[in-house]
C-alpha cells in the first residue's frame, strides 16, 4: 500500500472522530474547545535495558475536546503527527521515526479517541478511548492527575485541559524491537491536553 493511501486512511479516521465529536454535541449541551498546540502534547518514557530512562515527546497536536460536566460526560479526539517526535537528540530521533519503531514514513499520523470519561465526583478521574497507532487500533485508559477550566486571561474565552498518564505495551501495536534483548516493552504516556472555547454558532 503506497503512503498516499495510507494519509487518505489517515483521513477517514480523522473525520470519523470529528464524526463522534459531532454526534455527542447533537446528544448533550456539552462546550467544544479547539485543542492548543502550545498546551496539548504526547511524551513517554522507556527503560533502556535496566540501565537508565529514554525519553521524547510528540508536538503540534491537533484536535477537538468537549466537555458537559453536568451531564459528566466527554469526547476528545487528537490527532498525533508522529514525525514531530523529539528526544533532543537527532540521531535518536531517526532511529526512533524509522521501521525499527515509529516507522514514521510509513505511518505519520497516530490518532486517539476517546469512547468513556469516567468522574469521581464531579471530577474527571478518567478517559477511556482507542489509539491507532503503526496501523493497529488498541483501547487504553488514561487516567487524570488533574483536569479544570478557567478564563484564558490572554485568549478572553474558557479553557479546559488536564493532564492524563497510562502504560502501553507497545508490542500490542506491532512495535517489538530489542524486547528479547531486554529492551522493556511497556511505555508510559503522558499526555497534556487543553483547549479553548469555540463560539457558539447559534449565538452568531
Amino acid at each position: 500500500m503506497t503512503l498516499k493511501v495510507f494519509r487518505q486512511a489517515n483521513r477517514v479516521i480523522a473525520i470519523t472522530a470529528i464524526s463522534s465529536l459531532a454526534m455527542l454535541s447533537i446528544t448533550t449541551h456539552a462546550a467544544t474547545y479547539e485543542l492548543d498546540p502550545k498546551h496539548t502534547a504526547v511524551r513517554f518514557t522507556v527503560d533502556h535495558f535496566g540501565t537508565s530512562t529514554n525519553a521524547g515527546g510528540f508536538y503540534n497536536l491537533s484536535g477537538m475536546l468537549e466537555y458537559a460536566p453536568k451531564e459528566q460526560k466527554g469526547f476528545v479526539g487528537i490527532t498525533i503527527p508522529m514525525g514531530s517526535l523529539d528526544t533532543g537528540l537527532k540521531a535518536f530521533n531517526n532511529h526512533l521515526k524509522s521501521a525499527d519503531f515509529f516507522n514514521v514514513e510509513k505511518y505519520p499520523t497516530a490518532y486517539f479517541k476517546s469512547t468513556n470519561w469516567q468522574f469521581n465526583g464531579d471530577k474527571v478521574s478518567a478517559v477511556t478511548g482507542d489509539l491507532t497507532l503503526l496501523g493497529k487500533t488498541h483501547p487504553v485508559t488514561l487516567i487524570a492527575t488533574k483536569f479544570n477550566c478557567y478564563d484564558s486571561p490572554v485568549l478572553g474565552v474558557e479553557a479546559c485541559g488536564g493532564d492524563f498518564e497510562t502504560t502501553i505495551d507497545r508490542t500490542k501495536w506491532g512495535m517489538d524491537t530489542y524486547t528479547t534483548g531486554g529492551m522493556m516493552k511497556d511505555i508510559k504516556l503522558v499526555v497534556q491536553v487543553e483547549g479553548s472555547k469555540k463560539a457558539d454558532l447559534k449565538s452568531q
